[in-house]
């Protein structure tokens, strides 16, 4: 462990840097940040509430804090980081939560991976279809020193404006039960793409905090806090 409390695996020649809290029985839960953050995104009540029951990992994506910047960042890269993380530790069958970004990493392992994923929670998710009006690629870097790779940010974008159809296709693919958390009013992404995946998604359903905006676990952690709990308990 590092001094900062973080730990590492390698996978496929890459480096990836996590951060490990609760229990060390239970199933397990794995957090996956959005673009640009990394784990200590998640610090907060969420850790302290899951816990007491699960152990918790908060992943540094490839391109992101600790974790080596390769300069690939395919999402089947993403995907196969967190096989090779599940892997490294072990872990036949984990909880997927992931933020934005993160939680399009979360349910494309999901479709390729059905037998890993115990329960999925989608906060504030991407609809992966083509856009009506294209995403702006970054051409320059933004000022100052970069928290990612911004790199990552420029494949995203390409990605985002021509996704692979099979992503919006094998939905019907993720057999775990889902939870997909809207932020409502002052979110940038479109809340009804929400409730188009949940019908696609065999077992899911949609939670609107409303007002919340793209980051719901920052704004009303207590309410996200008690929906992952709440979803987590269920039988």
């Amino acid at each position: 462990m590092s001094e900062n409390g973080t730990r590492t695996v390698h996978t496929g020649g890459v480096r990836l840097v996590y951060r490990a809290w609760g229990a060390e029985a239970g199933v397990p839960v794995v957090l996956l940040h959005c673009l640009g953050e990394d784990g200590e995104d998640w610090r907060g009540p969420l850790i302290s509430a899951l816990g007491g029951e699960h152990p918790v990992y908060a992943l540094d994506l490839r391109g992101h804090g600790g974790s080596d910047w390769p300069g690939s960042y395919a999402m089947a890269d993403f995907t196969g980081d967190l096989l090779g993380f599940l892997d490294a530790l072990g872990l036949d069958k984990a909880v997927l939560v992931g933020h934005s970004f993160g939680s399009v990493v979360a349910y494309l392992f999901a479709q390729e991976h059905p037998g890993r994923v115990d329960r999925l929670v989608l906060e504030e998710t991407v609809a992966m279809r083509p856009l009506e009006t294209p995403q702006e690629v970054p051409e320059e870097p933004p000022p100052g020193t970069p928290r990612f790779d911004r790199e990552a940010g420029v494949q995203w974008a390409r990605q985002r404006n021509d996704p692979d159809p099979r992503w919006w296709e094998r939905l019907g693919a993720v057999t775990a039960p889902t939870l997909l958390l809207g932020g409502g009013d002052g979110s940038h992404l479109p809340q009804e793409d929400l409730h188009l995946m949940a019908e696609r998604i065999p077992d899911a359903r949609v939670l609107t905090v409303d007002g919340a905006g793209h980051l719901v676990h920052e704004a009303r952690p207590m309410e996200f806090t008690r929906a992952v709990v709440d979803f987590l308990a269920e039988s």
